[in-house]
């Protein structure tokens, strides 16, 4: 392995091999952190620009493939196939497991690698650490959606978290680090030692993070009607919010994990997704509402809708947000790490990854 390698360098071993074939690179979770740490303005507009491409037609985006066990119900492993055309021209894989029982064990629940193909050859030219990568995109798609699905109404002060893992904490730092402040923050988890971690993060970020006032709720009924932001990142694999009254104030909903509402909230309420095809499927509760209802009315539009005007966001309803998750934005998020670690010469090439090279010796 050749550790920090410049871009200079790189280019003139690809070069210097037969057909251009690139180098491959390995970028570990801490140089990934440190690529995106404190960028969150530049991370959020990353991912609306990969949005418009996507509605523009300038991606691919292929069905997720879910890989189960069945001795292992709770647990999946999910391939994100994808390609951003635009200026950033990469086509890839994300590679990301989901094992709940891991948190029981002290281990995050989610892993997962990204590899990044040449647009010209198809060659890989990077394999990247990528839970944080997946984190940070789904972060930023969450902002994002706060930010656009309220401005036709007083923008909220009370958000309140439903589900308190990694995804929580990544959404609530990407809010702050997007200007958003909070009076109150509300926080629910059937895990107790959960709840106590995410609290105790939110008060250590509170000098920076504007976390306000924290208070732990006794029910899930609770948190939701006293938030007028609702984030919901929890691992549920059905619905266990039913009653359509507790949205009775009209909250926006960023309904991240997908599955924890009953169709019964969603068509009492405008909904948007990021992509309809992706995700009406796979039983979320989008995908179940529109078996219980047999069409798609009940869905407002995309988020592309929302940011390029076509349609308006109701300000006296509740909005919920289902985003399925893209695999063009851990694409466009992979990019732009690789780039950024490029430039300041810390690339760590494998040497001679790609060893036959010649058709016939």
């Amino acid at each position: 392995m050749t550790s920090a390698t410049s871009p200079a360098t790189a280019t003139a071993t690809a070069a210097s091999r037969p057909g251009r074939v690139p180098s491959f690179a390995v970028i570990s979770g801490g140089q990934v952190q440190e690529a995106l740490h404190g960028r969150e303005r530049e991370i959020v507009e990353l991912v609306e620009a990969t949005y418009l491409l996507h509605g523009a037609g300038e991606t691919i985006n292929p069905p997720s493939y879910f890989l189960r066990f069945p001795d292992r119900p709770t647990s999946r492993i999910i391939a994100l196939p994808a390609s951003v055309g635009g200026s950033v021209g990469v086509d890839g894989l994300k590679w990301i497991s989901s094992f709940p029982e891991n948190v029981a064990a002290g281990v995050p629940r989610a892993s997962a690698v990204l590899i990044l193909n040449d647009h010209d050859t198809g060659y890989p030219f990077a394999c990247l650490e990528s839970s944080i990568i997946s984190a940070g995109r789904t972060a930023a798609s969450a902002a994002l959606a706060a930010d656009r699905l309220t401005r036709t109404r007083t923008r909220p002060t009370r958000i309140g978290f439903f589900g308190t893992g990694l995804i929580a904490r990544y959404i609530h730092t990407y809010l702050a680090g997007t200007g958003w402040s909070f009076d109150s923050v509300g926080v629910y988890d059937v895990s107790a030692d959960s709840a106590a971690g995410f609290c105790g993060y939110l008060r250590q970020s509170a000098d920076a993070a504007g976390a306000g006032r924290v208070t732990v709720h006794d029910s899930p009924e609770e948190l939701v009607r006293s938030s007028d932001l609702v984030v919901f990142a929890t691992v549920a694999g059905e619905p266990h919010i039913s009653d359509p009254a507790w949205f009775a104030h009209h909250p926006v909903v960023l309904h991240v994990s997908l599955r924890d509402l009953d169709p019964r909230v969603l068509l009492e309420s405008a909904n948007f997704v990021d992509d309809v095809e992706h995700c009406l499927k796979a039983n979320t509760s989008p995908h179940l509402a529109e078996q219980l209802t047999g069409g798609r009315d009940f869905l407002d539009g995309t988020l592309d809708d929302v940011l390029t005007g076509r349609v308006e966001p109701p300000g006296d309803r509740t909005v919920i947000f289902s985003p399925f998750g893209l695999g063009v934005l851990d694409l466009a998020l992979g990019s732009y790490v690789h780039d950024a670690v490029a430039r300041a010469g810390k690339l760590h090439v494998i040497d001679d990854f790609f060893h036959e090279l010649r058709r016939y010796g």
